[in-house]
């Protein structure tokens, strides 16, 4: 990567390092559970707990854009409970309920980096984590996206977009910086879709 665009990210990663972290003794709104006994085809019974998340399954849009210039924008937010407690990705967010994916896609790729797309381009989907929830992820490529309008970040979001050559991207991963799975796996698969120079 160059010098110059580590050096950037370096600097976004430090302002969103955690530096205390303190745990509340109230119950979560966001996250709870329910629990199922299942009856299997074979006549076995198992129970199983399932996540809910926000009042409903969590299911998430996933989306990369890629400039006309053929350069990914990625995010940078906080990710507390990550070992650097920050985290490099692309922008995603949960698909509200009644939502198409393709519009969460493009909902979540205008608020949290402010790029527009007419391309977006379906790359499958995939399961969170099967053993405890329903959530699936759908992932999109957003082609010719452009620069339009400031972030539109919901109260307590912090995001700031960091824009690199798809190599570079794919370096941050052999590197360790990208860890989570929604960038890793879209980063694979748009693959065919994205020239690269190797």
């Amino acid at each position: 990567m160059r010098k110059e665009k580590k050096e950037e990210l370096e600097n976004i990663i430090d302002e969103f390092k955690t530096i205390k972290l303190t745990k509340l003794d109230s119950p979560s709104k966001f996250i709870t559970s329910e629990v199922y006994s299942c009856e299997l085809n074979n006549g076995k019974k198992i129970t199983r707990e399932k996540l809910i998340k926000n009042n409903s399954e969590g299911s998430a849009a996933i989306v990369l854009p890629v400039t006309k210039e053929n350069n990914v924008v990625l995010t940078v937010e906080p990710r507390v409970f990550s070992k650097r407690t920050v985290g490099i990705g692309i922008p995603a967010g949960y698909i509200e309920p009644g939502e198409q994916a393709y519009m969460a896609a493009l909902r979540e790729l205008e608020e949290e980096t402010g790029y527009v797309s007419r391309e977006l381009i379906s790359l499958g989907g995939f399961y969170q984590d099967m053993g405890c929830s329903s959530a699936y992820n759908q992932l999109f490529i957003a082609l010719n996206s452009e620069k339009s309008k400031d972030q539109n970040l919901d109260p307590g979001e912090y995001i700031k977009f960091f824009e690199c050559t798809f190599d570079e991207a794919l370096e941050l991963i052999d590197e360790g910086y990208i860890e989570g799975c929604n960038a890793i796996i879209t980063l694979t698969r748009a693959k065919k879709y994205i020239k690269t120079k190797k």
